[in-house]
């Protein structure tokens, strides 16, 4: 069968002809390169953990049978040394003899073995005369042969193509594959962690008739079956006080939202996040119960609330109180004169156009936040709840109990970026039904971002939501403030721009 190459790629045609070459030698020969199964009885790391502490130059007599890819390779003539890495990341030599694998095995792997292909050997467990733990084959066989050739040491991927081609990534570069089981050991430590206090994991639709539960811009699809258009969820926080409304007192879900946005550092299309609902709480517990889920996130991770940045530095979250400031406070001491919720529109509008800030349709509120985002946000490095924002950019939260026209919100921020927001919810079906009607006035008015009326959700609280805390969370961030890594290392596969 013809083998059809991509020539527009920098894999290196002439070694993808040399590798299929090698492939169809194997099958004129009956050797399988694709078997459909090959024989592993101990993963790598089972054997460092097993042998790892015998004296140089021992055999122990002890015959296994491991699997892993090929990431080195040399030939003494009569000793042919490999070193293989499986799944685990955990690398061990191999090496061949001649009296022990037979002349024509011998010259098989010579003629027919790259690197990058996936092998298995069989022989004794024993150390080399250097004492490196080692396998002395006495078999072996193809059990992936590579076509295409890895990157070499002195022409390493570039940061674009680690993103887009992720799978080399992982297969080079040990910190890619270290981003992975960090992630997994994060987001297993916060569903655990929810778990134990109780709260119950569901599952809210993806496709939604009525985007809601931010301001943000959806992707719209269609449902051929309906013939109707649908959105991608930007937020499953209506569906998830539904839950509440139903009973559900404590509720979250780590999930996949989607927002027809930017593309940035810390912005991704598609990206994670965790929300949870607790009913009889309010936006103080679930700042507790943020700081908690990250503390225990990062003792999951690193065994410390001292996270470890991939640079070598180091991120302390480990206070038990950590700092806050109100958004008006930080951006009156920023801006140098006192600005509030009352401050006038074309005040904070001449600061903004000053400073070439963007101001669109923007009300005083929403002006506000740019300002705060432009001159604050990069400079709170240290956990910081930046407290009570205005009711304008607030919608589905309930006003402040003490302060006229703020909300009882926070915006949670580490490293410069925004990591999670809080919130008491407003559970007010009047004063719900208001908040989305004058959202649907903006709408109408041609902001992009502004929520729509959601009556189904109005009907929901009208049948009565407990007072409530809640909270957003993004997993990818959260990564980011643990890790140092920014948003395309810590998505697995991020959304790239079409290319080779």
């Amino acid at each position: 069968m013809e083998h059809r190459i991509d020539r527009t790629d920098d894999g290196g045609f002439e070694q993808l002809q040399v590798r299929l070459s090698k492939r169809s030698l194997m099958l004129e020969a009956d050797e399988d390169p694709y078997p459909v199964a090959v024989t592993r009885t101990h993963e790598l790391g089972d054997l460092r953990r097993t042998y790892g502490t015998l004296p140089p130059d021992t055999v122990t007599g002890s015959q296994v049978s491991i699997v892993g890819r090929v990431i080195f390779l040399r030939d003494t003539g009569n000793l042919r040394f490999a070193t293989l890495r499986d799944g685990g990341g955990d690398e061990l030599q191999v090496m061949l003899t001649r009296d022990r694998v037979g002349t024509d095995r011998m010259a098989a792997w010579k003629r027919l073995v790259d690197l990058g292909d996936i092998v298995e050997v069989n022989g004794e467990v024993a150390t080399s005369r250097l004492g490196e733990l080692s396998v002395l084959a006495s078999c072996w066989r193809m059990a992936a042969k590579a076509v295409r050739p890895l990157p070499t040491a002195h022409k390493p991927l570039s940061e674009e193509a680690r993103v887009r081609q992720r799978y080399i990534d992982l297969i080079v570069r040990p910190g890619a594959r270290d981003a992975v089981r960090l992630r997994a050991d994060v987001v297993r430590s916060v569903r655990e962690e929810l778990h134990r206090r109780r709260f119950v994991e569901v599952e809210t639709p993806m496709l939604q008739l009525l985007p809601g539960g931010a301001n943000a811009r959806p992707f719209r699809t269609h449902c051929n079956a309906l013939d109707t258009d649908l959105f991608l969820r930007v937020a499953p926080e209506l569906f998830l006080k539904r839950c509440v409304v139903g009973g559900l007192d404590r509720v979250f879900e780590i999930n996949r939202n989607f927002r027809n946005e930017g593309i940035d550092s810390s912005h991704s299309p598609e990206f994670a996040m965790l929300e949870a609902y607790e009913a009889f709480g309010d936006y103080r517990s679930m700042a507790v119960l943020t700081r908690e889920l990250v503390q225990t996130a990062s003792q999951a991770a690193f065994g410390s609330t001292v996270a470890r940045h991939a640079d070598g530095t180091e991120f302390d979250v480990s206070d038990q109180v950590w700092r806050e400031v109100t958004l008006f406070g930080a951006l009156s001491e920023a801006l140098g004169e006192e600005v509030t919720v009352d401050t006038p529109v074309e005040m904070l509008r001449a600061h903004a156009e000053k400073r070439e800030i963007d101001t669109g349709l923007a009300g005083p509120g929403k002006l506000a936040e740019k300002l705060f985002d432009v001159l604050v946000a990069p400079t709170l490095i240290a956990p910081t709840f930046v407290m009570d924002y205005p009711e304008e950019t607030s919608p589905l939260t309930r006003h402040h109990r003490t302060a006229a026209g703020l909300a009882e919100r926070w915006d949670l921020y580490v490293s410069g970026f925004e990591l999670a927001t809080g919130y008491s919810e407003l559970v007010d079906p009047v004063v719900q039904r208001d908040r989305l009607t004058a959202q649907a006035r903006l709408k109408t008015g041609g902001d992009p971002e502004a929520m729509r009326l959601d009556e189904d959700f109005l009907r929901a609280i009208e049948h009565g939501m407990p007072p409530s805390g809640g909270i957003g969370m993004g997993i990818d961030r959260l990564l980011m403030a643990l890790s140092g890594l920014g948003i395309r290392d810590t998505i697995l596969f991020p959304l790239v721009r079409p290319g080779s």
